[in-house]
């Protein structure tokens, strides 16, 4: 199965904001490289919010090239197989963590953005951080620090807010 054939599985299975999700099936129909970068019109990527329950907080990243904390995440590349994957390395790669898990049920939110390079139509998820988790900055990143739940909002935009309130009604 190609990313792409999971990426509309994944999409077609995911219950809730049903405008949006039709918007990204219907690039995916519309783009057959709607996975990829190179696609101007727009592309999925992927990302997930770590988190750490038992602290009650969340590792944010302080963009290099956006310059706003956001979750971790980016564009899909061509080892992945799975949108989980995708999100899962790219929250590896940004945080440094080890031994991140998603939960369980698929995506978090949905949530088109634009961005210097095109329209991002982010597939979310979460990731829960091991215990003693250390993370470590990456090359994309100017800044790596925890925050707690209550203090998202006043670092974060709309986007990682909502996405942090769906986390949270999962956990």
């Amino acid at each position: 199965m190609s990313l792409r054939e999971d990426a509309v599985l994944v999409l077609k299975g995911y219950p809730g904001q049903e405008e949006l999700r039709a918007l990204y099936l219907d690039h995916l129909a519309a783009h057959p490289d709607g996975m990829w970068k190179s696609c101007g019109d727009g592309h999925l990527t992927a990302s997930a919010l770590v988190v750490d329950p038992s602290r009650g907080r969340v590792l944010l990243t302080l963009h290099r090239k956006l310059r706003r904390w956001l979750q971790m995440g980016g564009h899909c590349e061509p080892s992945d197989d799975t949108l989980e994957r995708a999100a899962l390395r790219e929250a590896a790669e940004e945080s440094g963590i080890a031994g991140l898990t998603l939960l369980p049920g698929g995506p978090a939110r949905l949530d088109r953005h634009h961005t210097p390079c095109a329209w991002h139509l982010d597939v979310q998820y979460a990731a829960l951080a091991p215990a003693g988790a250390l993370e470590a900055i990456s090359d994309e990143s100017l800044d790596l620090r925890w925050f707690p739940y209550d203090e998202v909002a006043a670092v974060a935009d709309a986007s990682v807010v909502r996405l942090l309130e769906a986390t949270r009604a999962r956990l």
